[in-house]
């Protein structure tokens, strides 16, 4: 890994541990329309607090963790709003943009 790219992820962790800035960056994810991506950007999160202390907040196992947060990952509703309440974040709906 190069210098730029260690700098980049090391800021990136430090700014996902802000919820402000962890909930602006999975909603630019969820924008992209496919769930991997999401579920990539919500491990980045994850990751950014840290993986040991989710699993203790969610009593999943980190394999478990692992497995949900992979590109190919099929979270249940219950597994997916755990994560995100363990990181300070919560689900949300809103009314769609029609032209």
């Amino acid at each position: 890994m190069t210098r730029v790219a260690e700098k980049y992820e090391k800021n990136l962790k430090e700014d996902l541990r802000d919820p402000f800035e962890a909930a602006e960056y999975l909603n630019a994810a969820l924008e992209d329309g496919s769930p991997g991506v999401f579920l990539l950007a919500l491990k980045d999160v994850a990751q950014a607090k840290g993986i040991a202390e989710i699993a203790r907040k969610t009593n999943l196992n980190r394999e478990n963790l692992y497995r949900i947060l992979s590109k190919r990952g099929n979270p249940q509703l219950k597994s997916l709003s755990s994560v995100l309440h363990s990181v300070g974040l919560k689900l949300s709906v809103e009314v769609e943009q029609h032209i």
